[in-house]
């Protein structure tokens, strides 16, 4: 399995950096570009079910079927606002759902595998989306001095309002991840690490650098783009833990315009990126809700 991780993150890795997607970006025609990012996706698979020996047509297929989709997206359909708006809610909907889980069937418990077709999925859908469609995002994993800045500022102006917004609907209670005083800090920072690059990445690029930038253009309104693309990502949120799950709405609706306020003002969604990671770690450290 570790060849498989090894080349997934190579893949994952590699829109995060100039070199790679200018390399990619200068393939022509743009079908070929998206062979191969289809191809990408589906190399880990091969080496995963190989090394395994569990290698079945009809999960390749899907998977094959899924990767294309997202590919090629760009290539048969002119980017526009349907376009852009029918790929979020095909790639959300596709992420979401149990198809991973189903392609990827553990080889033994605690051995989560389909968290490499989310992956996948991740990495091929942004190269379509930067490298096909041609958006212009600051795509990244590491934020410079002033996105550390101007996320961070954005989640202390977040916490008094989200504080706020949890305590009157009562959406968590005080409950420290450790007893343990000293570990509270390395969880915190454990937390925020692996969701920043993970969650918060894709997240933010969905609903800050690729949505809120879409519908602002769309209606020439950074304000209306801002809040639209905010309670959007509070929806996307209602089924979390269970359904409907209003207050998990509410909050998460308000740390999208904090989030979405952070982008607004580095022009980069790795600013967002930080203060999302920032209260998820705050959260999951100190909150249970």
């Amino acid at each position: 399995m570790l060849p498989a991780f090894l080349l997934e993150i190579l893949f994952y890795l590699a829109p995060g950096f100039d070199a790679p997607r200018r390399m990619l970006e200068a393939i022509e025609p743009p079908a070929l570009r998206a062979a191969l990012i289809l191809g990408s996706g589906l190399l880990p698979y091969l080496a995963m079910s190989i090394r395994l020996r569990s290698f079945q047509w009809q999960e390749f297929g899907l998977l094959a079927a899924l990767l294309a989709t997202a590919s090629f997206w760009y290539v048969a359909a002119r980017p526009g606002l349907i376009a852009d708006l029918v790929f979020l809610v095909v790639s959300a909907a596709v992420f979401l759902s149990r198809a991973f889980s189903y392609i990827y069937p553990d080889p033994a418990p605690h051995t989560q595998l389909a968290v490499l077709g989310k992956l996948a999925w991740i990495h091929v859908s942004v190269l379509a989306v930067l490298s096909v469609r041609g958006w212009n995002e600051r795509y990244g994993f590491i934020p410079d001095a002033r996105e550390w800045r101007i996320g961070i500022e954005s989640y202390l102006l977040f916490l008094p309002v989200g504080g706020l917004t949890v305590y009157l609907l009562q959406a968590a209670r005080f409950r420290p991840a450790s007893p343990v005083w000293w570990k509270l800090p390395l969880i915190a920072i454990g937390v925020f690490f692996g969701f920043l690059w993970v969650v918060a990445l894709a997240e933010e690029f969905v609903f800050r650098g690729f949505l809120q930038q879409l519908l602002s253009r769309a209606w020439n309104s950074k304000l209306a783009g801002l809040i639209a693309a905010s309670l959007l990502f509070g929806m996307v949120h209602l089924p979390f833990r269970h359904f409907p799950n209003w207050r998990w709405v509410a909050v998460a609706s308000v740390l999208g315009l904090f989030c979405g306020i952070a982008y607004w003002r580095a022009g980069s969604m790795r600013a967002s990126m930080v203060t999302h990671a920032l209260v998820v770690a705050t959260w999951r450290t100190f909150l249970n809700g």
